[in-house]
């Protein structure tokens, strides 16, 4: 198919109200049912399994069996980029210039961003890691230092480079409008706080919240005070 017109398939297919919201349903990055897809746009189960059998033979999502169960998840972290790219383009739109990002404040403090974190968090993280010469970001890419691969391996993140993907890059958070980290450092260092007991997923969404322990590993870890991302 010519580059244009698949460009104009794949616009048109996220541009449909029900997929979109059943594509933001999966940015946390979960698999979920058809009947929870169906949910979270507010459609029939019917409609639902066409949208989804759309969405995954263009590539959007992929298809998992479990027992008699079929779980649908983003097919790839490329699909998560340009999902959370499009929120961060229709929240800068004129028509909502009066607030950026979701208007939800558990969402701005911390949520996931596909398998990395996002929020004053993840914002908060990266400057700290950035302002300790941990890490160096660019608009293109990030590397991680010497001093930086000691700080993981004490954090007890172990993460090595993928063929597929980019090790470290910056990801513009929605909300904040500042980098945070993606790429496969960013899903360790969202894997590992999942693992520390740090956060913990609010229900029905991809809000996170952060526990007592948490607040505590990163304020010891990161040296990031509670006011920094309460806001």
């Amino acid at each position: 198919m010519p580059t244009n017109a698949a460009l104009a398939e794949t616009a048109a297919l996220i541009g449909d109200p029900a997929r979109a919201a059943m594509l933001a349903a999966l940015l946390d990055g979960r698999a979920l049912t058809a009947g929870e897809l169906a949910a979270a746009a507010g459609v029939t189960a019917q409609t639902a399994s066409g949208h989804l059998g759309r969405m995954t033979e263009a590539g959007l999502l992929a298809m998992e069996r479990q027992g008699r169960h079929r779980y649908h998840r983003l097919a790839t972290p490329a699909v998560a980029r340009l999902i959370e790219g499009l929120l961060e383009v229709a929240a800068a739109a004129p028509r909502r210039a009066v607030a950026t990002g979701p208007r939800d404040a558990a969402l701005r403090q911390a949520r996931t961003c596909y398998d990395h974190l996002a929020g004053r968090l993840a914002v908060a993280m990266a400057d700290a890691m950035r302002a300790r010469a941990l890490i160096e970001l660019t608009p293109d890419g990030g590397a991680v230092t010497p001093a930086g691969q000691d700080f993981l391996a004490d954090l007890g993140i172990h993460a090595t480079p993928a063929r597929t993907r980019l090790f470290c890059r910056p990801c513009l958070d929605w909300s904040e409008r500042r980098p945070h980290v993606a790429g496969v450092l960013g899903a360790a260092l969202c894997s590992r706080c999942f693992e520390l007991g740090w956060v913990r997923r609010r229900a029905g969404g991809r809000a996170l919240e952060i526990t007592p322990v948490g607040w505590a590993g990163f304020a010891d870890a990161f040296g990031i005070a509670p006011e920094a991302v309460r806001g």
